[in-house]
């Protein structure tokens, strides 16, 4: 991995939420890529249930001070940052008041979905490709963990789809068995067109559930690792579907080189070939 750019892109990352599979690998596979000498820059929403204090997260202002533009509403983007202790990496968080300030992460006390998480997933994918572009670094891979970030591979074919930056990267996605009941907010879509996606790209976001969401990351990306060793039947058959490389299911423990070697060997083989 030396010298290879990695932005990873998650929904959680331990240890500032608990642990899952999605967050483990968000922590783990970063740190192999870190540790065998490639550059890394990790991203995740700054839910607020996450101890500023304790994990020491401070803002950019630097990074902070744009307004994203959500449903025709201008939302203020805040960039904090953290270093997770004991290791060479550092954290980045999309941050908004009006989206991440309540203590809970994707549900309220009830159990119930935020209506408005359709928006901070739309925000947070916006969120993540905007501070990317400002720091100016162009990453080789983007590997995308969780149905939050799910809207990213989205955008980035699409939305900023003439990106220079985003020119050579390729897009890998971890699909998780980790959903959730029912579905987001139904003006999803219509939150989605107000941003000129192609209506072709849309197709599985009439009905915004999880397996949808998923699809829509599938679709958009440029490789998939199954993150959980069993997946639902209708994400497995999707999967199968695609004309797209497909890492298998491996542990936390036995990860680093199937990763790498699916990184180097499957998802940059454009790039070698070209080279």
């Amino acid at each position: 991995m030396k010298e290879k750019r990695v932005l990873y892109v998650s929904s959680e990352v331990i240890p500032y939420l608990p642990e899952t599979e999605a967050s483990s690998m968000s922590y783990f596979s970063p740190k192999m890529v870190n540790d065998r000498g490639g550059q890394i820059r990790i991203f995740m929403p700054r839910f607020g249930n996450i101890n500023e204090r304790r994990h020491q997260l401070h803002e950019v202002i630097r990074l902070s001070g744009m307004n994203l533009i959500i449903n025709d509403l201008d939302m203020p983007l805040i960039i904090k940052v953290a270093s997770i202790p004991k290791e060479r990496m550092q954290v980045y968080f999309i941050d908004n008041e009006e989206y991440f300030k309540r203590k809970a992460t994707l549900t309220d006390e009830d159990g119930n979905l935020f209506p408005d998480n359709d928006e901070r997933a739309i925000f947070f994918a916006k969120g993540v490709i905007e501070t990317v572009k400002k720091l100016n670094w162009a990453p080789d891979i983007i590997h995308v963990h969780g149905w939050m970030a799910g809207m990213l591979p989205l955008y980035l074919k699409n939305y900023y789809g003439n990106d220079p930056l985003f020119e050579d990267s390729k897009i890998v996605t971890s699909v998780y068995n980790q959903s959730f009941d029912g579905s987001l907010d139904n003006e999803m879509i219509d939150k989605l067109r107000f941003d000129a996606l192609d209506e072709e790209a849309l197709e599985f976001l009439e009905e915004p559930t999880y397996d949808n969401i998923m699809k829509t990351s599938l679709k958009y990306s440029d490789a998939i690792i199954k993150g959980s060793e069993e997946l639902s039947p209708e994400i497995e058959s999707f999967v199968n579907s695609l004309d797209r490389p497909v890492l298998e299911y491996h542990a936390p423990d036995s990860f680093a080189d199937a990763y790498e070697n699916f990184y180097l060997n499957d998802v940059l083989t454009e790039e070698k070939e070209e080279a």
